[in-house]
C-alpha cells in the first residue's frame, strides 16, 4: 500500500469532494492496522469498537448457528467496509465474526471517533450515509436472490457482480457464501 491516506481520501471524495484540510482531518481519525491470514479481527461475544475501511486484502463475516454451522454473510476485500454493524452502531457485543481470508490492512475507525467525524464535519455523515444505504441495498438484494434464484442463479450473479472474489475466495467458503455444499459447488459449477 503506496499511500493509505490519498487511498482513504480518493474513496471518499466518490461521494463528498474534499479540501486538503479536510482530508487530512479525515485521516487522523483513522488508526492504520495489519492482520494475518486466518486472524479474527471481531469474535462473538466480545464488544465490536470499530468499522474497518479494507485497504488490501480480504476478509468475511460469519455467523455461526447454535448448531455451530458457520454461514457466511458476507465478504469485503479493498475500497470495502465491514464490521458487525449492528453490534457497532449499538455499541453491543458480537453476534458475527470477521476472519481475514488474506494478509490484510485495514484502516479501522472507532465509534468515538465516528460519531466525532459526523458531528464535526457534515460531509462525513453524508458519506457514510450513502455508504449505509449502499450496504443496505445490497443486503436486500442478497436476500431477495436467496428468496427468488437457485444455487446456479446466485453463482451467475456473484459472477457478474464480482468475478475477481472467485478467484481469492476457497471453495468451501464460496459454498456456504452461495448457500450450499462444497460438492454442489463443484459438480453444478467447477
Amino acid at each position: 500500500m503506496n499511500n493509505p491516506e490519498q487511498f482513504l481520501r480518493n474513496h471518499v471524495e466518490k461521494v463528498v469532494p474534499l479540501t486538503d484540510e479536510e482530508a487530512s482531518f479525515i485521516v487522523s481519525h483513522f488508526k492504520l492496522e495489519t492482520f494475518k491470514k486466518g486472524q479474527f479481527i471481531i469474535e462473538e461475544g466480545n464488544e465490536v469498537h470499530n468499522v474497518y475501511f479494507l485497504l488490501a486484502g480480504l476478509v468475511k463475516l460469519v455467523y455461526e448457528d447454535q448448531d455451530a454451522k458457520k454461514h457466511i454473510v458476507s465478504f469485503a476485500m479493498e475500497d470495502w467496509w465491514e464490521t458487525d454493524f449492528q453490534a457497532f452502531y449499538t455499541q453491543s457485543k458480537a453476534t458475527l465474526l470477521l476472519e481475514c481470508i488474506e494478509d490484510t490492512i485495514a484502516y479501522s475507525l472507532s465509534f468515538e471517533n465516528f460519531e466525532k467525524l459526523c458531528n464535526d464535519l457534515q460531509k462525513m455523515e453524508r458519506f457514510f450515509l450513502r455508504k449505509s444505504i449502499a450496504g443496505h441495498i445490497g443486503s436486500q438484494t442478497r436476500i431477495l436472490s436467496f428468496l427468488t434464484s437457485n444455487a446456479r442463479e446466485r453463482y451467475e450473479q456473484l459472477l457478474l457482480k464480482n468475478s475477481s472474489l472467485l478467484q481469492r475466495v476457497p471453495k468451501t467458503s464460496l459454498a456456504s457464501y452461495l448457500g450450499v455444499s462444497r460438492e454442489t459447488l463443484s459438480r453444478l459449477f467447477m
